[in-house]
């Protein structure tokens, strides 16, 4: 889109502070943005994006601003406006620009036309008092690190030498990574393929491209044909671990219980002649899947299932393999989808910990002996990931655990910062434990 094309910023900043307010309201980031005039979204995603990063620290600087709470939309862009303005020296436009764009944006917005004078003076009070305000607010920890204060302790309970660091990996832009489509092209000859469209990447893992810069799907070579898919190099784990040690024989059945939008499931096919059965319990996004597998030149038997009942779909046959990527607090993945530290809560994780467990005791039977269960989960939080597991295997006496990444802790390679577990560099927080099932 050309600067014709655009928007005026006072308008995106409007949708903006929409999007936060939905946020608060308990809506997913992704949900207030499908809601936005898709010529407006790429950049209204963009601002949002780095207003959820730097939320904390722009709840902080409005309250001492403002240590009455103002309505609803004026807070949201009194927010909007600080999360953007605090740190110059990577905001996209010039803090003057900004400040006149939040003035005029609230005397165009009906119901807060009359806080503009408001607006205007607690926003040029800022760039005035600036350093002295920031001074104040990095004694708090939310500001600090723009995570809530139960998810910081968390992490510094759980990850004492490294919450800092899962911390700041999190305010970070993620990478766009490709998963190259083994039956279409190669990693080599996609790299190629990118150079001669101009697009600089480099390989991660077997199977990943990383871009130098991300792009719409668009513009990527061979996209529409199902040369590659766009999915974290975390992620691409999934189907090579799965597979490893089964037989190469063709027909294996696997199960893929959680399925949608279908990325590991088309993994899994890539690399293999199976017979995969994909359940989602959410018929739209069981849609998702058959979209997927459809650009792919891919087959699997999708249902529609809750995959804990499984009276209602299973047929009595055993799986060789089943992938297990269990519903989780999804803290691993925070940086790509910066809203979901501000709707989960800590009372959260117990809860999804008891779906998950429910999930491994429900479809563990399902299992042949030999076959392997590979249990992951986009989280960093023990609670969904070791303790789980050590759990599950505590009561289990025919599962062994084989060798397994186990807790990865997001990356922050390009900040020239790698945590100890993270060998291939920038990838999301995951967490892996590969299971096989032995004779009684």
């Amino acid at each position: 889109m050309n600067d014709e094309q655009r928007p005026p910023l006072w308008r995106q900043l409007q949708a903006v502070a929409q999007v936060l307010q939905a946020v608060r309201r308990g809506q997913s980031g992704t949900a207030a943005l499908d809601a936005v005039a898709p010529a407006s979204r790429p950049g209204v995603q963009a601002l949002s994006f780095e207003v959820l990063r730097s939320l904390g620290r722009a709840q902080a600087l409005r309250k001492l601003l403002a240590p009455r709470t103002p309505p609803p939309m004026v807070d949201a862009l009194l927010c909007t406006a600080l999360a953007l303005l605090w740190r110059p020296e990577t905001a996209h436009y010039d803090t003057f620009t900004l400040v006149n764009q939040a003035v005029e944006c609230a005397k165009k917005t009906p119901a807060i036309k009359p806080q503009a004078a408001f607006v205007n003076a607690c926003l040029r009070r800022f760039l005035r008092e600036r350093d002295a305000l920031l001074a104040q607010t990095d004694r708090d920890p939310v500001a600090r690190w723009n995570h809530p204060a139960w998810w910081i302790e968390q992490l510094q309970a759980e990850w004492p030498q490294q919450w800092q660091a899962i911390l700041a990996a999190a305010d970070q832009q993620a990478p766009m990574v490709l998963r190259v489509n083994a039956r279409r092209t190669t990693q080599d000859r996609y790299l190629l393929a990118l150079r001669e469209a101009g697009l600089a990447a480099t390989p991660v893992g077997s199977y990943g491209v990383m871009l130098a810069a991300a792009c719409p799907v668009q513009h990527l070579p061979g996209f529409a044909d199902g040369w590659v898919s766009v999915q974290d190099s975390a992620a691409q784990l999934v189907a090579p671990l799965l597979l490893a040690g089964l037989p190469s024989r063709p027909g294996l059945r696997v199960l893929d219980a959680c399925a949608a939008p279908g990325g590991k499931t088309a993994h899994v096919l890539e690399l293999a002649d199976l017979a995969v059965t994909a359940l989602d319990v959410d018929a739209e996004r069981c849609q998702r899947i058959h979209q997927t597998l459809g650009r792919l030149g891919l087959q699997a038997e999708v249902m529609t299932a809750d995959a804990a009942q499984v009276a209602s779909w299973w047929q009595g046959e055993p799986f060789d393999a089943i992938l297990l990527d269990a519903p989780c607090s999804a803290s691993g993945i925070v940086r790509r989808h910066p809203d979901i530290r501000w709707l989960r809560r800590q009372t959260d994780i117990a809860q999804l910990a008891a779906i998950q467990s429910r999930l491994l005791a429900q479809l563990w039977p399902l299992l042949k002996v030999g076959g392997r269960l590979l249990y992951c989960t986009c989280s960093v939080f023990r609670a969904e990931g070791e303790q789980q597991i050590q759990a599950f295997l505590a009561s289990n006496t025919q599962a062994a655990l084989l060798p397994s990444p186990g807790h990865l802790l997001a990356g922050m390679s390009a900040q020239g910062a790698v945590a100890s577990d993270n060998p291939i560099g920038d990838h999301d927080g995951f967490y892996y434990a590969l299971l096989e099932k032995v004779a009684a």
